[in-house]
């Protein structure tokens, strides 16, 4: 694939692991459209995409903002022209859709600084729910369609682990990437007449700004959580981001991967496949 002729929006482009990917398809000559809710971090994928010698911009979004996506469509065509790959990648979770233990615990319930299950918030599930599944719905209902009447085109969706094997405590954000898996296949059958692949990567465990407090004590040391998760994954490590990269290129190559729609690709040291024993 002739990687220059080739534009990309990426949400959550601010972030460890999509900035990365952003500045990887920079390399190559793909002009970058970098969207995330925090502009200062959009800017700095950016300029770390321009130090390199490549081309993209900068654009804060709400991904839950349909007008905000809109607008931010119509500026990007504006600045880079046709698009063809779009990458969903905003999403993330909260402490509050989150239960304080990993299994039932009687205590909990009177606990005033626990939660149990019974206790959670509806509100603050269908918060993590939204920005990890309604995000990438509307951000694809609002680019998808200029896409249309490409020769080709694709969408990567970013699920997770716990879509496969919901991980104890985190409640909604297990729900949501479920469901960005379901939406992945659903998307993949309704856009095949269209030429437009959909796919999803579902990354292991990597650390992130957003997960860094969970994994590592402050001295950099791996907190329990950490330890039941090294021990789960058969290659003994945490992701490195350009384990990404391979999976990431091979879906948005429409040569490399032109028959290949509908699918979640687990990018986890076997963590998924490993049944504990």
């Amino acid at each position: 694939m002739n990687w220059q002729e080739k534009t990309a929006v990426i949400t959550g482009a601010g972030g460890i692991l999509l900035g990365a990917f952003a500045v990887e398809l920079a390399k190559k000559g793909t002009k970058v459209a970098v969207l995330d809710r925090d502009y200062e971090h959009a800017k700095e994928t950016v300029d770390t995409i321009k130090k390199s010698g490549g081309t993209a911009m900068a654009y804060a979004c709400d991904v839950l903002d349909k007008s905000s996506l809109i607008k931010t469509e119509e500026q990007v065509y504006k600045d880079l022209g046709n698009y063809h790959i779009l990458i969903n990648g905003a999403g993330g979770n909260s402490d509050k859709a989150n239960t304080t233990s990993e299994f039932f615990n009687e205590t909990d319930l009177d606990n005033p600084d626990a939660r149990s299950f019974f206790s959670l918030d509806a509100s603050e599930v269908q918060k993590v729910f939204e920005l990890n599944f309604l995000s990438a719905l509307l951000t694809t209902q609002v680019f998808a369609k200029r896409m249309l009447d490409l020769k080709s085109a694709t969408i990567i969706n970013v699920s997770s682990m716990s879509a496969f094997s919901p991980l104890t405590k985190v409640l909604g954000y297990s729900a949501a990437k479920a469901a960005i898996n379901n939406l992945t296949e659903w998307l993949a059958v309704h856009f095949a007449n269209k030429n437009i692949r959909v796919n999803a990567i579902a990354p292991g465990f990597f650390v992130t700004r957003q997960n860094r407090n969970l994994l590592k004590n402050p001295d950099g040391s791996l907190t329990p959580r950490s330890h039941k998760i090294i021990s789960h994954t058969p290659m003994g490590r945490f992701g490195e981001v350009e384990d990404l990269f391979g999976t990431f290129f091979w879906l948005c190559d429409e040569e490399a991967s032109a028959f290949v729609s509908g699918t979640v690709i687990p990018v986890d040291g076997a963590f998924n496949a490993y049944s504990g024993v």
